[in-house]
């Protein structure tokens, strides 16, 4: 008996979303499938950034301060992807000479490879104690923002050493607390 093509293909994709459904189901980790849930836990997270207190002052909480941080990473980001469309504009380009395009490559890659660091540190920073951490590398530069109860010389040295470690010596590291509320 021979089966149409059209029949192993609809076979194939039948299969397919079987084992997808199974693994779905038995994956350990499942995402929450409410939205609407979602939505209205972040609205509820908006309304308690900002509070007004008695006499008319404006309180702001600790929500607000994550915002900052996740405000700063996605400009960061967004920096960088157009720092990389315009380096793969470079590379598309058929009239430029091979070395800038090879150039624009290797830009791009250390562009990728400087965020992975950032990553790492951040990870490493929040390991030693601290709520969060945002750390942005600029060339030479390199700017940590640490959220914290407590801030100390010894401990921004840590951090500074740890830098050091992890990007080279010739790093210029600033690093600034900020309370957590």
């Amino acid at each position: 008996m021979l089966l149409k093509k059209q029949t192993v293909w609809l076979l194939t994709m039948l299969s397919l979303v079987v084992v997808l459904s199974v693994f779905y189901i038995t994956s350990p980790e499942q995402q929450k499938a409410d939205l609407a849930g979602v939505e209205e836990q972040k609205a509820e997270d908006k309304e308690t950034a900002a509070t007004e207190s008695k006499d008319g002052k404006t309180v702001i909480s600790g929500i607000a301060s994550d915002e900052k941080f996740e405000a700063l990473r996605m400009k960061l980001e967004e920096q960088r992807t157009k720092m990389k469309e315009d380096l793969q504009d470079i590379v598309a380009s058929t009239d430029l000479p091979a070395q800038d395009r090879s150039d624009a490559i290797e830009k791009m890659n250390e562009l990728d490879e400087v965020a992975q660091k950032e990553g790492v540190l951040e990870t490493l920073i929040k390991s030693m104690g601290y709520e969060d951490a945002l750390v942005r590398a600029d060339g030479e530069n390199v700017r940590i923002t640490v959220k914290a109860q407590e801030h100390s010389a010894s401990a921004a040295n840590e951090i500074i050493q740890m830098v050091r470690t992890e990007l080279g010596s010739l790093q210029l590291v600033a690093v600034q607390f900020e309370p957590v509320k």
